[in-house]
């Protein structure tokens, strides 16, 4: 039986997650970085875990990193765990490829800045696994 990987953006917004399931889906066993019962896995983020790699990092081709030499348009944009959330990132990284992991279903808060910290971490872990909230996949 597959089972459906729950990303929150906050700790605390896990666990209510997981009071509001429990009646219906059953107890959940906890673990350090995630609760688990029969049908659902529910994580958390602690707000961002990756940032867009600095410039320096990318080869130029005209030289050392100026304002004079802008505009410079990477070919794609690579992303970079954050020091202090590494962990958190290792953790979510390894729910997401589960073999039994069949969906994500993104419990980040709504807006902008909630999608975008979950179809970062989604990106970062190349995630054949179907989305519960659209039905892509990484």
């Amino acid at each position: 039986m597959t089972k459906s990987l729950i990303i929150a953006e906050k700790p605390s917004v896990a666990q209510d997650i997981v009071r509001a399931l429990t009646p219906t889906a059953g107890k959940f066993d906890k673990h350090d970085e995630y609760f688990e019962n029969d049908q659902y896995l529910v994580t958390s983020a602690v707000g961002h875990l990756l940032e867009i790699k600095a410039p320096e990092e990318f080869d130029v081709k005209r030289g050392k990193w100026s304002f004079a030499n802008l505009p410079v348009i990477p070919p794609h944009f690579e992303l970079n765990p954050i020091d202090k959330s590494k962990g958190r990132l290792n953790a979510i990284v390894k729910l997401v490829k589960r073999k039994d992991v069949g969906e994500l279903i993104n419990a980040c808060d709504a807006g902008r800045e909630g999608e975008l910290i979950f179809r970062l971490i989604q990106q970062h872990a190349k995630s054949s696994t179907r989305c519960g909230a659209c039905g892509c996949r990484a």
